[in-house]
Formats: structure tokens, sequence, C-alpha cells
């Protein structure tokens, strides 16, 4: 009976995996529009090499969750959010939408006012620590079951500590690739302005990691003892 349970989820997690791949265009679009539709004109070669990577990592990154981790794919958008904590329904939401008010800011920046205007050689390092995000998220959800989109104790799940993977080094690298990423689109795209909603993702994943780290120690059994051995929350040497 359980294993019938598990082929049919399986099978439903595929079946969602190719929905959520053929809508993908639609997400691209949406961020690649209010980019230059801000910006009132599409001749900005460091935006479009922005576009061009998100075009490259969003595929890899669904292709690479759905062929590893399938079940993932179908809790983070058909699961049960039961006892998920009451701050992390404003602070998620929160999370989710800045990302989207910064690329405004970008295309209001660098191309309808022109105000800022970083040297190229911040598009290197800007896609470098794409690359870095891009990696660190994929592994973290290839290797952990259990990371939904919200803070809670998933004991219908039968909630497990993850220790292996990035999580030998870190205890949340999946929100070091959250505080990587508005950096880089703002580094891409050459936008001193766009680093003011960059600074507040980043003051918020701090925040979270915080508190969901605090739940993890007292409602997980075993992250405590984890926690000792992998002493670094976000930032391996320093937090």
């Amino acid at each position: 009976m359980d294993k019938g349970k598990d082929l049919e989820k399986n099978e439903k997690s595929r079946k969602l995996g190719i929905k959520i791949i053929l809508r993908l265009p639609l997400f691209i679009i949406l961020q690649a529009a209010i980019l230059f539709v801000s910006a009132g004109r599409i001749d900005m070669p460091r935006a479009w090499i922005y576009v061009v990577a998100i075009i490259i990592y969003y595929p890899t990154f669904l292709l690479l969750v759905y062929k590893h981790n399938p079940e993932l794919i179908y809790q983070r958008a058909c699961g049960t959010r039961r006892g998920t904590k009451p701050w992390d329904r404003v602070l998620m939401p929160t999370v989710v939408i800045i990302p989207y008010i910064q690329l405004a800011v970008i295309g209001l920046d660098v191309g309808r006012f022109q105000l800022s205007s970083l040297s190229t050689h911040f598009t290197v390092l800007g896609l470098m620590l794409l690359v870095i995000a891009a990696t660190l998220i994929i592994w973290a959800m290839v290797t952990n079951p259990y990371f939904e989109p919200t803070v809670r104790i998933q004991e219908d799940r039968g909630h497990l500590v993850i220790t292996t993977g990035p999580y030998k080094i870190m205890r949340h690298p999946g929100y070091l690739s959250g505080i990587l990423w508005p950096i880089s689109t703002s580094f891409i795209t050459g936008s001193v302005f766009g680093l003011i909603p960059a600074g507040i993702v980043i003051l918020l994943f701090m925040i979270r990691t915080w508190l969901e780290d605090k739940i993890l120690m007292s409602e997980l059994n075993g992250y405590a003892e984890y926690a000792r051995r992998v002493k670094y929350r976000l930032f391996p040497g320093l937090w």
C-alpha cells in the first residue's frame, strides 16, 4: 500500500515537473519585462547578459531537481503548509517579492535615468556569484528532500536532519544562495541602486536564518547535535 502511494506521488511529481517546465518561459519573460519596461528601452547589453543567464539557469535548475528529487517539486508546489511559523507567513512572501522590485529599480537606474554604472569588471564578478548561487541552491535542493518554501517542522513527512552535500559545510546553503543572487543581479547589470533592495533581501535572509535556526534547535530531533558539528549558519568561518 505504501509503495503504491509512493509511486502515485512520484508520478504526480513528474507530471507537475513537466507542467512547471512548460510554464518556465512565462516566468523568464516576466522578469525580462519588469527589467526592460521599467528601463523604457532594450538596448542594454548587460541587462541582456542577465536575461541570458536566467534562461540558462532556470531550465537547468528544474531539470536537475526534477531528475534527482521529484517529490520536492510536488511538495513545494502542492504540499501542505500546515505548521508554518506565523512570522514566516509574512517574511517569506516579502523575500520573494523584493527581487522583482529590484529588477524594476535596476531598470529605472541604468536604463531610464542612467543614475549609476558599475564598471564591466562587476559583470564578470556578478556572473561568478550567480554561478555560485545557482550551484548552492541546486545542490541543496537535490540533497534535501525537506527543502520546502516555508519554515515548519514537517512531522507529516518524517522530518530529519540533513547532513550531506552542502550541509556538511553550512547549515543553510539555500539562504546563502538567496543572499548572493540579488548581489549578482546588481553587479551583472551595473546598478548601484539595485544594491539597496539587495541589502534588504540580505537582511531578511539573515533574520530568517536566525529564526529558523532557533526553531530547528528546539523542535527538530538531532539538529542541536548537528549544529555543534557544523558551526556556521551561512558564512563559513564567520557566522
